[in-house]
């Protein structure tokens, strides 16, 4: 069963929060990680207006996207973030 990483991003800092993008796109390939969607156009059909950037990153299994967020590539990656963006992210069991 896959693991779903999904974060909505309210991006502050657009120059510092490149910083961040960079040290991701290797943690996520690191642990097979693949993107659905990373801040594409959203609609929002029910509830609040979502006006937050989404992202979406697929790996093999929930298990793995946990070890992706907890590891030393991903936490490297975090320290870039802070002050650059306020983020929110789940993992999901997917199919």
């Amino acid at each position: 069963m896959s693991g779903l990483f999904i974060a909505r991003v309210d991006v502050s800092d657009p120059e510092k929060y490149s910083q961040y993008q960079e040290l991701v796109m290797e943690a996520i390939r690191k642990y097979g990680g693949e993107f659905l969607t990373r801040g594409g156009a959203v609609t929002t059909m029910e509830g609040p207006e979502e006006d937050r950037r989404v992202v979406v990153v697929r790996f093999d299994s929930a298990d793995r996207a946990r070890e992706f967020y907890n590891s030393p590539e991903y936490q490297a990656a975090y320290q870039k973030r802070i002050g650059a963006a306020d983020f929110n992210a789940i993992v999901v069991e997917g199919a």
